[in-house]
């Protein structure tokens, strides 16, 4: 009989690689110092451009209805003038691959400008964290706080920040939903608790992870979640922007009155004041070099020129620049001349020439939208004349939110003429499906299949006209 396993219960917090490095760190809270400056003014501009077009836009209307809406009951999409169908998904995919353009183009300029400045982890961070200081205060206040024993004045500060937290989630969320469910029926059912199941869900489940990400996770989200974060080294290169630390100008650091030379009293100009760590919103050390934890948000570089400002050094120690302008010493026309390389160039090239594209489809498509199908249930028969006979179901799409007349004709075959209605009016925005009958003489052609063509037009608008090809079967 073999002898027993014995397994040893080790904590987590014990577990080591071969190294010797813990496998798990506990989470240190970070209480991010508030800072002003250049980047951090564009931060809190692209946070309020980005959430009055988000919470505005549902509030908007066009030709009586709500601007933008992702109607799914009626599966169509409203974007201002613009009507689209489940046909127009090739307008999804031009999207996405814009999106993707865009992505590269950005990434391989400057970074992670997108993560720093316009993501929603950053924009909804940055929101929470101005709640968090008008409430309890600054990092300092706040961490305080933190460390403090629960009493009534530190239950009462949690429960304020909790719930004003939370009301703005439930109002995101809200907000979600009145793109997919018009706002004035959501409001309708705000006031009497009368949402659906999935409205219900939806306004829940976005924000509760609004609350989630921005409120309690924060870094940990783009740290360990984002997955941006782990596959940014391969869309950067050494004339890519990022935040640097001018290590040969800082090095070595070390503090000292202020009007001190730093050459002259052996040190860089570094005081190593650690303020570019407490703005840090990642809690990064960016004096160790660039990490993938970095975002790019420019708040150590506003924190460091601050500090530079009062001891009369030079602005820059902590800037946007790239490894081989470090490296070279080089000027502001050397980066930028690197900064547009082949590679930024392809990007931007391709991005463009697909959003000029794009624009061309759209401004150029059609008012008018016709599949043209054949019943295959009967495919010909006689009629009296002696007459062939092919039945047709004619589905006419109006892109337009206006009552278009519709003139259809036929073509193709001699002889041949149209019976069932040739001229209807559609609704705005609607789909109306008509049955005509096709008749051909039978000596027009051979027996067999033959092309002919639909045209569809509008009275006194010669830009709208439409052609749609099909067959007419002869019997033998």
């Amino acid at each position: 009989m073999s002898d027993p396993v014995r397994v040893r219960v080790v904590p987590k917090s014990q577990l080591r690689d071969e190294q010797g490095d813990d496998l798990y760190a506990a989470r240190q809270k970070i209480h991010v110092r508030s800072v002003k400056g250049v980047f951090a003014n564009w931060r809190w501009a692209l946070v309020w451009l980005t959430q009055i077009i988000y919470y505005g836009l549902p509030w908007l209307t066009w030709n009586d209805r709500q601007a933008v809406l992702f109607h799914l009951t009626e599966r169509k999409f409203y974007i201002f003038g613009w009507v689209f169908w489940p046909q127009d998904v090739f307008y999804l995919a031009i999207l996405l691959i814009i999106s993707a353009y865009a992505l590269f183009f950005f990434t391989a300029i400057a970074g992670r400008l997108w993560c720093g400045y316009a993501c929603p982890q950053t924009v909804y961070t940055e929101i929470f964290m101005w709640i968090e200081e008008k409430i309890e205060g600054d990092h300092n206040k706040r961490r305080k706080l933190e460390a403090a024993p629960m009493d009534a004045r530190k239950i009462g500060l949690r429960a304020a920040k909790f719930s004003v937290w939370g009301l703005f989630s439930l109002w995101t969320g809200f907000t979600l939903v009145a793109y997919f469910t018009p706002v004035d029926e959501l409001l309708q059912s705000a006031a009497t608790f009368g949402f659906g199941p999935w409205e219900i869900f939806w306004i829940l489940f976005y924000g509760g992870f609004t609350y989630l990400f921005a409120g309690v996770l924060r870094e940990q989200v783009c740290k360990y979640m984002c997955p941006y974060a782990r596959f940014q080294s391969v869309m950067f290169d050494p004339d890519t922007l990022v935040v640097t630390y001018d290590e040969e100008r800082g090095e070595p650091r070390g503090s000292r009155r202020k009007g001190v030379e730093p050459r002259s009293a052996g040190v860089g100009d570094c005081i190593d004041c650690g303020i570019c760590v407490q703005v840090c919103p990642t809690g990064i050390d960016i004096r160790q070099g660039l990490q993938y934890e970095c975002i790019g948000c420019g708040a150590c570089i506003d924190g460091c020129d601050q500090v530079m400002d009062k001891m009369g050094y030079p602005r820059g120690l902590i800037r946007y620049s790239t490894e081989n302008a470090v490296r070279r010493h080089w000027g502001r026309s050397e980066i930028l001349r690197h900064v547009m390389r082949p590679r930024t160039l392809i990007y931007g090239g391709v991005l463009v020439l697909i959003l000029l594209a794009t624009m061309w489809s759209l401004a150029t498509r059609s008012d008018l939208r016709v599949d043209v199908i054949r019943d295959r249930a009967t495919l010909a028969r006689e009629v009296a004349g002696g007459l062939i006979e092919n039945v047709y179901q004619l589905r006419i799409m109006n892109m337009q939110e206006i009552t278009r007349p519709v003139v259809v004709r036929v073509s193709g075959l001699e002889g041949i003429r149209l019976e069932g209605p040739q001229q209807f009016e559609i609704k705005p925005a609607m789909t109306e499906s008509v049955t005509v009958q096709v008749q051909v003489p039978p000596e027009a052609a051979a027996p067999g299949s033959h092309e002919i063509v639909f045209e569809f037009g509008v009275p006194g608008d010669s830009a709208v006209a439409v052609r749609e090809r099909t067959t007419f079967l002869l019997p033998r």
